[in-house]
């Protein structure tokens, strides 16, 4: 990137045009989409620049050497952005909302990194199975009417996480409406997206409220799902991630976290454990319904992976030969990614390369959505292209160019639980269906902390065995 320094030596940042007295950056953007704003301005004022907002300054960057610097642990820890701080509210010191230096973080970090190992993604596969076939079986009943991606979706992440973490049902695909939980975890990451808004200061006494409101409903809801597991009349737990946090509290483990914690923990699983997923299936399928060579190619990969029959219960082992299904999923995440910032702060007084000094505690936020169409993405960066991650366009890449799960010791612990369950939903649909998206739309896209597309539904009919190479005969059902 091009340096220019000020009269002081450091960096001079730009801004945007017309800065207001007091309330700051505010003329010309939009409280409810603060990351397509920052991506337009990001087009426009380079790969780092600043905002001001009632005195707040965000300073954003999406350069891949700044962002390759501030990953580097020695110099730099996650700051939590005032929307992640807001959400302590409801998630406490669980693990995303945790400071660093709370005890409650590394504690909760070491009792439930066990949780994620291959061994422990192999016990959750068959209940990612079980749900994905109830998907299968809810877009069955739609009887030729489109389908809502975004909430089918996110009815499937919730399941999932409540059944493979908590060994607990949410019932999502026998409701006509979605479980509470998701109204008020929606309002919760929709209210800490918005607090740094200059209009949240009219509606205060009233989003309080409704703050409150939400934040006891989750509690509530939580509070249910530990009291079943404490109830339960004897036999053998389950082994998942509640009864990690149980179980050390009953052995004395010297990771134990106190009652309130374990809530913490639980929410912060269920609303990150399924918000960012859902976002990303809802994502990689608008693609795949707006690029029918892309969707051709990736249907009949999983058809020659998995087999002719359109209900077959996919192993282990074959989630992960679908590699084209993978690149379409990164894709996904490239141009979308579902968290789609993250910050991180100064341990110490320092100056990076670029020139920008930094006091102990100052803090830069990366703009993945605007890192990910950086120039060493190409002059098409804005393109779908899932061969961009094919190995050897890889290596030629900057190592940080790509951060959709954040970076460090603080990136997210689900990574691979995530990756494994989005690849094998959209496994199950390609095998499944044929996918047409309504001719006329364009996506919208909802900002709630995390990205979601908005009022996009699909047609989805169930494939014959004559849409597949060789095959004559028509599947049953």
């Amino acid at each position: 990137m091009t340096v220019e320094l000020s009269s002081q030596g450091t960096l001079a940042i730009p801004h945007p045009r017309r800065r207001v007295p007091i309330l700051g950056d505010v003329l010309g953007v939009d409280p409810g989409t603060p990351v397509q704003d920052s991506m337009r301005l990001a087009t426009e004022l380079g790969p780092i620049f600043e905002r001001k907002v009632l005195g707040k300054r965000f300073v954003i960057v999406s350069d891949p050497d700044i962002v390759a610097e501030l990953g580097d642990e020695a110099r730099f820890r996650k700051h939590l952005s005032p929307a992640v701080a807001a959400l302590r509210a409801i998630g406490g010191d669980g693990l995303f909302t945790a400071y660093s230096d709370e005890p409650n973080w590394r504690r909760g970090h070491n009792l439930l990194a066990p949780a994620f190992t291959q061994s422990a993604m192999r016990r959750y596969h068959e209940s990612m199975v079980d749900v994905a076939a109830e998907l299968g079986a809810h877009w069955d009943r739609s009887a030729g009417s489109p389908v809502d991606v975004s909430a089918d979706m996110t009815k499937l992440t919730l399941e999932t996480i409540g059944r493979t973490g908590f060994s607990y049902s949410f019932d999502s695909f026998d409701r006509d409406q979605p479980h509470p939980f998701v109204a008020s975890m929606v309002r919760a990451l929709t209210d800490a997206q918005q607090r740094v808004s200059p209009l949240t200061l009219l509606t205060g006494r009233r989003r309080r409220r409704s703050r409150e409101a939400d934040a006891a409903h989750l509690a509530e809801v939580v509070d249910a799902v530990i009291r079943s597991r404490r109830d339960a009349d004897g036999g053998d737990a389950p082994d998942d991630l509640l009864e990690l946090m149980l179980r050390a509290q009953r052995e004395q483990d010297p990771n134990r976290v106190d009652d309130l914690n374990v809530r913490h923990q639980v929410i912060t699983f269920l609303v990150a454990g399924h918000e960012t997923t859902s976002g990303a299936l809802s994502f990689a399928l608008y693609h795949l319904s707006r690029h029918p060579e892309v969707l051709a190619r990736a249907q009949e990969e999983v058809d020659r992976v998995w087999g002719p029959d359109a209900d077959v219960r996919p192993t282990y082992e074959q989630i992960a030969k679908l590699r084209y299904v993978r690149r379409v999923l990164d894709e996904s995440l490239r141009l979308w990614p579902t968290a789609p910032a993250y910050a991180r702060e100064a341990v110490e007084d320092t100056t990076l390369r670029c020139g920008h000094r930094m006091a102990a505690g100052d803090w830069m936020l990366v703009l993945i959505p605007a890192l990910h169409r950086h120039p060493v993405w190409g002059d098409d960066a804005d393109r779908f292209d899932p061969d961009r991650f094919l190995p050897e366009r890889m290596r030629g890449r900057p190592a940080h160019a790509y951060k959709p799960f954040g970076t460090g010791e603080r990136a997210c612990i689900g990574r691979q639980f995530a990756v494994h369950e989005a690849v094998l939903v959209l496994g199950t649909v390609l095998h499944r269906y044929d996918l047409r998206g309504e001719p006329g739309y364009r996506l919208r896209v909802q900002e709630r902390l995390t990205m979601m597309p908005t009022g996009f539904s699909l047609s989805v009919t169930r494939r014959h065995r004559t849409d597949r190479p060789g095959r004559g005969v028509p599947l049953l059902g």
